[in-house]
């Protein structure tokens, strides 16, 4: 706060306006606008720039709907600020208000100043007996960030990609491990928005043939506490603080053009951004978590408590707490922070954590939730992206293709499917062919497209792609809880050694292995999700679940990307190549029978080249499938012809090509026993046989003869 303004600033507030929530600039003064149903006074604390003295405290003067507001003439953008709620402290009807204890307004822009673990947070006193009925009377104000009030940003520079979800390849990435070890990056911008949107980084990211780049939450977050008595922290930021402030540390100056330069730095690369968001819980945890904001604004509207004894939490999400979505205001609060998010700062899609809280209804998960028929009819979101991961951990929580019309799903069927068919289990085959498929089992439904499914093998929650090959038990040692965290079954396979080998047959399988996982990602039906840093061979050294080491066991050090990490690079360009070149092969429809001679068709394959009979599927020893999908060139009287030969046995087998009408020869496009997947242009050609190697994937583009009334030719997107 400028001196100028303190003494405007200490004038008293007007009344001002119930809306919008949260604090608005007009020009000439701020308006303060804060949703509590049960306060019973509402302190406006405003302090100093630097946020260490307060150098005001108002009351707000109006309450309407129960909106509490003021208007403080003279302020302006840079001012901070916070609350302190006044009310009853009765946690078992609900109640924690405690005006000791500052708070943070749940609209706030920006935060300034940090966050720091103290037991003064907690809205209790820790020093009784922990029954939570006598409030703690001390000050937590010295330990607490502050609210911003910021301006308004300048127009976006560019236009938003609006990248189709059928055209998408997203890469999912944390945006200060990705860049805080990148060698041409500044030091000021590692780790953080303006390192992420270096020429570097998003010259490599659009030479993978990326479109979309999913990023880890940077929503403001905290770590928690028992994290930070163990010298760790929340890494992965899936402990929510505010959700409309970008996370401090992510900032290299005080503004937030940082992030909308960041934003539109990817949109004139025609590369869209995509944000993991928390909206199922906070950082305030359960019953004796700190009291830093909802807790103490206004506890029974904001969190879905226990209906016979409100100092206990639902706990649907296995953080303490979860969110009220059955409460207008809270619907609200999601809504306008949405919006946000996609309009000022110009995100263009959504990956919603934990997502069946956002559905929860008093019965249950309901397609139909207040929030979902919010977000449907919402013009300003309609042309969003909006993925779930479809599971939480309460009743009834694992809600895969329950999601509605317009939504995407993570599909951990796929990734647990592609990797169990390739560790070489029994009996997978026909489960593996519906992933392959677009999971239409799943989604096929409602109007639903295998755009609808999000396929995956790896994510950053569990194995990276080489640690999958190299490692069968986890390894979370480090992360303290005594290797107990973690999911224990990963379908992995080590191939008879943990972790690194110096044997050269195991080291090739391991490296193929690789090449085979992603070449059945990204040939599948649906829209593919490649995890940052599986394209080089990046490894945690079996550690499945990071969440909590922000150090360089999950930092991508791009100073030591191994010979075997460029070749698979190598590989991974030229995949995402054949995938965007024939990207008429991957229609978002689901194609079942033809029932027109133009129509697509899929057709499923064995070793003899015989098209698959119910008694096929049935042969639990089977490890090798041809998949062949035609489809019509959409602009010339040809058919479009791709076989993939994907074979899971330990031994090298002969593949009888299938026997097409009019067939001349087949092009070899892709062979995973190459280290890039480029065959030898030299011996490419096959005509009735193909000899595969143990674990690899070819696939095959048919050719014609050319006095046929079609011929075949390369197909781009």
């Amino acid at each position: 706060m400028s001196p100028s303004n303190i003494k405007n600033i200490k004038r008293g507030l007007k009344v001002g306006r119930a809306g919008p929530l949260g604090a608005h600039w007009d020009g000439e003064g701020v308006n303060f606008s804060l949703f509590s149903a049960n306060a019973e006074r509402v302190e406006l604390c405003l302090f100093s720039a630097d946020g260490t003295q307060e150098i005001a405290r108002h009351v707000l003067p109006a309450c309407q709907n129960q909106i509490w507001h003021g208007y403080l003439e003279g302020a302006g953008p840079g001012t901070v600020y916070a609350y302190r709620v006044h009310g009853v402290y009765q946690p078992h009807l609900g109640h924690r208000f405690n005006p000791n204890k500052l708070l943070l307004d749940p609209y706030c822009r920006q935060l300034t100043g940090r966050f720091v673990w103290s037991d003064l947070h907690f809205g209790y006193d820790p020093r009784q007996a922990i029954d939570q009925e006598t409030p703690d009377k001390r000050d937590n104000q010295a330990f607490m960030p502050k609210c911003l009030v910021v301006g308004a940003l300048p127009p976006p520079r560019f236009k938003k990609p609006a990248i189709a979800m059928a055209d998408t390849i997203l890469y999912e990435a944390h945006l200060k491990g990705f860049t805080v070890s990148h060698p041409a990056i500044p030091e000021y911008m590692q780790g953080r928005f303006p390192g992420m949107a270096h020429s570097d980084i998003i010259a490599y990211i659009k030479s993978l043939g990326i479109t979309s780049v999913e990023l880890l939450p940077v929503q403001s977050f905290v770590s928690e506490s028992f994290l930070q008595h163990k010298n760790l922290s929340n890494y992965w930021g899936y402990n929510p603080l505010c959700f409309f402030a970008p996370h401090l540390d992510y900032l290299s100056g005080n503004s937030l053009l940082e992030v909308r330069d960041m934003v539109d730095t990817y949109h004139e690369a025609g590369i869209e951004i995509i944000l993991d968001v928390v909206f199922n819980h906070t950082a305030e945890g359960g019953r004796l978590g700190p009291t830093l904001s909802f807790r103490g604004i206004d506890n029974l509207s904001y969190y879905r408590l226990q209906n016979e004894d409100r100092s206990f939490y639902i706990n649907d999400t296995g953080c303490g707490n979860t969110l009220n979505l059955t409460h207008p205001r809270v619907i609200q609060l999601i809504m306008d922070c949405l919006r946000y998010w996609a309009d000022t700062l110009q995100i263009d899609g959504f990956r919603f954590d934990l997502a069946p809280v956002l559905g929860r209804e008093a019965h249950g998960f309901d397609q139909g939730s207040g929030f979902f028929d919010a977000l449907l009819q919402d013009p300003t979101l309609q042309d969003v992206k909006l993925i779930a991961e479809p599971w939480d951990i309460g009743p009834g929580g694992y809600q895969l293709g329950k999601f509605p019309p317009g939504w995407s799903e993570w599909n951990d069927r796929y990734r647990d499917t592609t990797r169990r068919f390739w560790r070489g289990d029994s009996g997978v085959m026909p489960e593996f062919a519906r992933r392959i498929h677009g999971s239409s089992d799943i989604f096929e439904h409602g109007g639903r497209r295998p755009s609808a499914s999000i396929n995956f093998i790896c994510s950053h929650d569990g194995f990276t792609l080489n640690d999958l090959v190299s490692y069968r038990e986890r390894h979370n040692e480090a992360n303290g809880e005594k290797n107990l965290d973690g999911h224990r079954e990963n379908f992995s396979d080590n191939f008879g050694v943990e972790g690194p080998v110096q044997d050269a047959t195991i080291h090739v399988i391991r490296q193929r292995q690789q090449r085979n996982l992603l070449t059945t990602l990204m040939l599948s039906q649906g829209v593919p999700m490649l995890q940052a840093g599986d394209e080089f061979c990046r490894t945690l050294h079996g550690n499945n679940n990071a969440y909590c080491q922000d150090n360089p066991i999950s930092w991508i050090n791009w100073d030591q990307i191994t010979r075997d990490g460029v070749s698979q690079q190598a590989f991974t360009r030229y995949l995402i190549g054949l995938r965007k070149q024939y990207r008429i092969l991957f229609p978002d429809v689901y194609v079942h029978e033809a029932l027109e001679p133009d129509a697509p068709t899929i057709e499923w394959f064995n070793n003899s080249g015989e098209p698959m009979q119910p008694r096929h599927w049935q042969e639990h020893h089977a490890r090798t499938l041809g998949y062949l999908i035609s489809v019509k060139h959409p602009t010339q009287n040809t058919r479009v012809r791709m076989l993939s030969v994907f074979h899971a046995g330990r031994d090298a087998v002969s593949f009888m090509l299938p026997i097409l009408e009019g067939l001349s020869h087949w092009e070899i496009l892709l062979d995973t026993a190459s280290f890039t997947g480029q065959p030898d242009p030299d011996n490419c050609r096959v005509d009735s046989r193909l000899n595969l190697f143990s674990c690899s994937t070819v696939v095959l583009l048919a050719h014609l003869h050319t006095s046929h009334s079609e011929t075949e030719g390369v197909v781009n997107a």
